[in-house]
C-alpha cells in the first residue's frame, strides 16, 4: 500500500511538472501573439498614415526635401523664378514615397508569422522600439527592392529628375551631398523608409507606454503585465 502511495505521488509529481511546463510553453507563445500582435498594428498605423495622398507631402516631419546642400539651392531656384519646376519635383518625390509605403504591408504580414517564439519574448523586454528597430535591420533591402520600382514609376514623368540625378552626381563628386543620396529614386525610397519605420516606432511605444488604453485584449494583457 505504502508503495502504491509513492508511487501515485512520483506520477502527480510528474503531472505537475509537466503542467507547468505546458503553463510556461503557453505563456512564451502568448507573448509572442502579443507582440506580432502589436506589431501588426504598428504596420497597420504606419500604412494607413503615410499611404495615402499627403501622407508624406502633407506631413512637415516626415516629408521628403531635396537633400543636402541642393535643398539650399532650391530655395535659391525660387526666387529666380524656377520655384515651379522645384516645387513639382519635390511633390512628384513625395508622390512616390506614399505610393510605395502601401507595398510594405504584405511584406511585413509574411515576416511577421515567421518570427520566433523566442526572438518575440526577447524583444518585448527591449526598449521602446526594439521590435521596430528589428524589422528595419531584417527588412530594409527587402523593403528597398520592392520600392524602388514604384519610386521609379512616380518620379519618370518629372522632367527634373534626370536633371536632378545629373546635378546630384556631379554635387556628390564635389562632397555636397552624400553619395547614397546621388540617385532620386534611391534617395526617395531611404526616406520613405524613414517615415515608415519614424510612425511604426512611435505606435509601439504608444502601446508598451499605455497597453490598458490598448482595444485589442491580448495586448492589453502581453504589455500590460510586463
Amino acid at each position: 500500500m505504502k508503495m502504491k502511495s509513492m508511487m501515485l505521488a512520483a506520477v502527480m509529481l510528474a503531472m505537475g511538472i509537466a503542467s507547468a511546463h505546458a503553463a510556461a510553453a503557453t505563456s512564451k507563445s502568448e507573448t509572442a501573439d502579443g507582440l506580432k500582435a502589436a506589431l501588426s498594428q504598428a504596420v497597420n498605423t504606419a500604412v494607413g498614415v503615410l499611404g495615402k495622398t499627403d501622407g508624406f507631402m502633407g506631413n512637415p516631419e516626415v516629408r521628403i526635401p531635396l537633400p543636402g546642400k541642393l535643398d539650399n539651392a532650391a530655395r535659391k531656384l525660387r526666387k529666380l523664378g524656377m520655384g515651379k519646376q522645384t516645387d513639382a519635383l519635390q511633390l512628384a518625390m513625395n508622390r512616390a514615397a506614399e505610393a510605395a509605403v502601401p507595398e510594405a504591408k504584405a511584406l511585413f504580414v509574411d515576416a511577421i508569422k515567421q518570427m520566433s517564439v523566442s526572438d518575440a519574448v526577447a524583444l518585448l523586454q527591449g526598449p521602446q522600439d526594439a521590435a521596430t528597430q528589428y524589422f528595419r535591420g531584417a527588412m530594409s533591402d527587402k523593403l528597398t527592392q520592392r520600392f524602388l520600382p514604384i519610386v521609379s514609376k512616380a518620379t519618370e514623368s518629372v522632367q527634373l529628375a534626370k536633371q536632378y540625378n545629373d546635378v546630384a552626381g556631379r554635387a556628390s563628386a564635389l562632397g555636397l551631398i552624400d553619395q547614397k543620396d546621388a540617385s532620386l529614386d534611391g534617395y526617395v525610397t531611404r526616406k520613405a523608409l524613414d517615415g515608415l519605420f519614424l510612425v511604426m516606432a512611435r505606435e509601439e511605444a504608444a502601446i508598451r507606454k499605455n497597453p490598458l488604453g490598448q482595444a485589442n485584449a491580448l495586448l492589453r494583457k502581453v504589455f500590460g503585465g510586463k
